[in-house]
């Protein structure tokens, strides 16, 4: 019976430690202005660190979502490319689906601004500089 209960802590122990590597409360998120229309959807042409493995893509897959950079600890690089991210600001409660693009260092995430304008509706993050968001990594269905 000892085994047993030890196993399942140790297995909701893993569990909880996972879950909180795919989502994040109470996040810095600023912006950066990407213009993907502008730039026709191309990561090459931003600079962005994704282009690497993922400028290559469909414009269908490439413009699928707003992009974003991530600067959260986990996961870092390569291994947060593509993926998609539902941010919501606390603030408003309004949410948006974005892609991870590109990387950044300001602890939070760095949106592109026409993505930061469609959950900031009361305009409090552009008089601040920043939204304080949650986030949760999604499925992006493709």
């Amino acid at each position: 019976m000892g085994i047993r209960v030890t196993l399942c802590i140790v297995l909701v122990a893993f569990l909880v430690a996972k879950v909180s590597c795919q989502s994040g409360s109470n996040v810095k998120a600023t912006y950066h202005i990407y213009n993907p229309a502008q730039n026709n959807w191309d990561l090459n042409a931003v600079s962005a660190y994704c282009s690497t493995w993922d400028a290559g893509k469909p414009i269908e897959w490439r413009r699928k979502y707003g992009w974003t950079a991530f600067c959260h600890p986990t996961p870092q690089g390569q291994a947060a490319c593509g993926k998609c991210l539902r941010v919501t600001n606390t603030g408003t409660g309004n949410q948006v689906t974005v892609r991870v693009v590109d990387q950044c260092n300001n602890g939070g995430l760095d949106l592109d601004e026409g993505v930061f304008r469609q959950i900031d509706t009361n305009g409090q993050g552009i008089a601040r500089g920043h939204l304080i968001v949650n986030y949760q990594f999604v499925n992006c269905g493709d």
